[in-house]
């Protein structure tokens, strides 16, 4: 039996108490909750990864919301996007990601469940950048990215950065969330090489089709880097989960809509993209890092290029 067919018939026996379990905390010091690729470069990405947990049941019968880092079966699910997304993004890099325990996809199901959730989380994720500052950034500059979770807790970083290390911000890549308001240090992107900016989309093939709750304050698109309703257009295979070769390319128009600030996808002809629970159909939650890769990475370093530029004039 699958680890969610026992998740939930367990969720399904009424009148028993259940307690819950909390994982250790993770030592940041020690090399194995880190996944790193140093590369002598001149700025570095720190990463935080997106869900990849769901609830599980510990021997004693105690449940789980958050995912283990000292326990391989849970860690090991976080590394295929760590690992793809510095493949498709990282080149000319230095990339950090730590392992954290993230809350279960079943947190997202209601705003309350995982506002209160999230909180754990993201203390490792503030202690990790803590001790990656301290001990591994040395003074470069940095972009932070994170995805659908990990986008959560990369807003909630930025607005917890002194100055001195704002300063250094290539840029922060909210992706697949939202931003309830600019101020601080979340400063909307309005081009395609201002820097201590923060890029936030997220893309449907219709407004409905939306599955957070509340709206994003901001947006731009991040194939033309326009925050107005201008179009942008990707040729892209459908699906980064199987071999480019057995599939037809899809020619994709993207248009912000500057009413609900969502990305609206035309030509998109994958299937298998809805995420598990919590996702509807039409929304490309799953894809917002595929789509746009090439973009991506273009950007971050055209922005890296323009800090590296300002921190040598000051």
């Amino acid at each position: 039996m699958s680890l969610v067919a026992v998740a939930l018939l367990v969720l399904s026996c009424k009148g028993s108490e259940i307690k819950e379990y909390i994982p250790a905390e993770p030592d940041y010091s020690q090399p194995s909750e880190w996944y790193v690729s140093s590369r002598g470069a001149q700025a570095d990405i720190f990463y935080i990864v997106s869900t990849e947990t769901i609830d599980y049941y510990t021997p004693d019968g105690s449940i789980c919301h958050y995912a283990d880092t000292y326990v391989d079966s849970l860690r090991t699910p976080m590394l295929p996007e760590i690992e793809g997304v510095e493949a498709l993004l990282a080149e000319g890099f230095n990339y950090y990601s730590p392992f954290y325990r993230q809350c279960s996809l079943e947190s997202f199901t209601e705003e309350a469940l995982w506002n209160q959730r999230l909180k754990l989380p993201f203390e490792d994720v503030r202690k990790a950048f803590a001790w990656y500052l301290e001990n591994e950034n040395g003074g470069r500059p940095f972009i932070l990215a994170g995805f659908s979770q990990g986008a959560m807790h990369v807003l909630s970083l930025l607005g917890q950065l002194d100055d001195e290390t704002y300063n250094r911000l290539i840029a922060a890549y909210v992706i697949g969330a939202t931003v309830p308001e600019e101020g601080g240090h979340v400063v909307a992107a309005k081009g395609a090489d201002d820097t201590g900016v923060t890029i936030c989309y997220n893309s449907v093939r219709e407004v409905e089709a939306d599955m957070w709750p509340s709206r994003s304050a901001f947006a731009i698109n991040p194939l033309n880097w326009r925050t107005d309703s201008e179009p942008g257009t990707v040729v892209t295979v459908p699906s980064p989960k199987l071999p480019l070769d057995e599939q037809e390319e899809d020619s994709l128009k993207v248009t912000l809509d500057p009413v609900s600030n969502l990305l609206i996808v035309k030509g998109f002809t994958g299937t298998g993209y809805q995420v598990p629970l919590i996702g509807k159909d039409g929304n490309y939650h799953s894809r917002e890092i595929w789509f746009y890769r090439e973009s991506l990475k273009e950007n971050m370093a055209l922005r890296c290029k323009a800090m590296l530029e300002k921190l040598s004039n000051q």
